[in-house]
């Protein structure tokens, strides 16, 4: 049998803040979070290995 999708949880893609400002491309992560816990956007301090540091990451719709 299949399972069920989990209808609470969406996928997101967290985008770095910073990289843009600096002229360096931007670090991107894909992860997932519960629609009903997180009704506003995700941020996050993330790893960008571009600019070999932790920077704020934003989620993209």
């Amino acid at each position: 049998m299949a399972k069920k999708a989990k209808e609470g949880r969406i996928r997101i893609i967290l985008e770095c803040t910073e990289a843009e400002k600096l002229g360096a491309p931007p670090s991107r992560y894909a992860t997932t979070k519960n629609r009903r816990t997180h009704p506003d956007r995700l941020e996050l301090m993330k790893y960008n290995p571009y600019l070999r540091r932790h920077t704020l990451h934003k989620e993209v719709r």
